[in-house]
């Protein structure tokens, strides 16, 4: 039996899991106060605190021996998909800032790191954000001066895809699919035969989500930078954080649209419908990028959770392949089938150089 240790940093909590296996015996969401996180100005400022919240829950918890521990991953430099043993190579890129972006999600495996060592065990990450499996005609953005880049929800993409292939009963490897994570921020990904071969960076492109702008029409973007209207930190918190149904409706819940929706608010109606027809049409163009040979899509994440949204999408799509929902965020326990690999010998882990 192997007992794993899963952490999962977001923005206002930090997400901790024990598993035996593949069941979880143990979680907890530890919250943090937006007064406490205000004491700091990055993501790294945050590792001492939040390693002492883990230590005080899992002491708590009683935790004994474990076999490993495993933290979700963040913006990295380009890596390939998989499981890496977290080692002083990978500590000292995050720590010295050699990262694509500034997210919380970088102290995952730095988190790892600390209360790994207290058990003296392995420690690994798996399928960070920048997994970089892009087809070199998916870099080309429209002029040379900007490159097209791969961050996408590569650890929840690849566990339900490889969950949508069971189910299918037909190997990853021998089946193209369409993936689409539903979230604070969506990823919709093409999957040929396992790998994503492109994908819209949820910061900058594909649909407007819950609390991102999405695509924007590029010209009046630069009208409104140079307007002097906003400062640099005012409209980047437009573009993520503050866009998407933030923006329009004031909320990122869609759950909480969904309650208007039905109270008759004919606003909320309109702006939810529009988010499910962008993320219908970048499906579309992801099926032009697998030449029309889709096995599946495969629709993920909290906003998975929305009727109304699922609905909406569905109407667009459901022509181009047979549509799996599998609702919710699943990476504690993507997290920790990936360690449970390797302890089992049934993958290799990778080497971070």
């Amino acid at each position: 039996m192997c007992k794993i240790i899963v952490i999962n940093p977001g923005s206002t909590s930090t997400l901790i899991a024990l598993f035996e296996n593949e069941k979880e015996i143990r979680r907890e969401k530890i919250e943090h106060p937006a007064s406490e996180i205000k004491k700091y100005s990055n993501a790294l400022e945050q590792l001492e605190f939040r390693k002492e919240v883990i230590k005080n829950a899992l002491s708590k918890w009683g935790v004994g021996d474990v076999s490993a521990v495993i933290g979700r991953g963040g913006p990295l430099k380009p890596l390939r998909s998989g499981t890496y043993k977290i080692n002083e190579t990978m500590v000292n890129d995050i720590k010295e800032g050699r990262v694509q972006a500034e997210h919380i999600s970088n102290i995952g495996p730095l988190l790892a790191y600390e209360i790994g060592k207290e058990f003296n065990v392995p420690l690994f990450t798996a399928d960070p954000v920048s997994v970089d499996e892009f087809e070199p005609l998916s870099r080309v953005s429209g002029i040379p001066e900007l490159k097209r880049i791969a961050l996408q929800h590569t650890l929840n993409i690849k566990a339900m895809a490889k969950k949508v292939a069971d189910e299918i009963g037909k190997p990853l490897e021998e089946i193209n699919l369409i993936v689409a994570h539903l979230g604070g921020g969506i990823s919709i990904c093409p999957l040929k035969k396992g790998c994503i071969i492109d994908a819209n960076n949820a910061n900058e492109e594909g649909p407007f989500s819950p609390e991102r702008a999405g695509t924007l029409p590029a010209t009046q973007l630069v009208k409104l930078c140079f307007s002097k209207k906003y400062d640099e930190k005012w409209l980047r918190k437009r573009i993520i954080g503050n866009g998407g149904l933030t923006a329009y409706l004031g909320t990122n819940k869609v759950k909480e649209v969904e309650n208007r929706i039905s109270a008759g608010d004919k606003e909320a109606k309109f702006y939810l419908e529009a988010m499910a027809y962008q993320i219908a049409k970048e499906i579309g163009a992801m099926a032009t990028v697998l030449k029309g040979k889709v096995d599946a899509v495969v629709m993920t994440g909290g906003a998975a959770n929305s009727e109304f949204l699922i609905k909406w999408i569905k109407e667009r799509v459901s022509f181009i392949a047979p549509i799996f929902v599998y609702p919710g965020e699943n990476e504690m326990l993507a997290l920790a089938q990936s360690a449970l690999r390797i302890l089992k010998g049934e993958e290799k882990e990778k080497v971070y150089k």
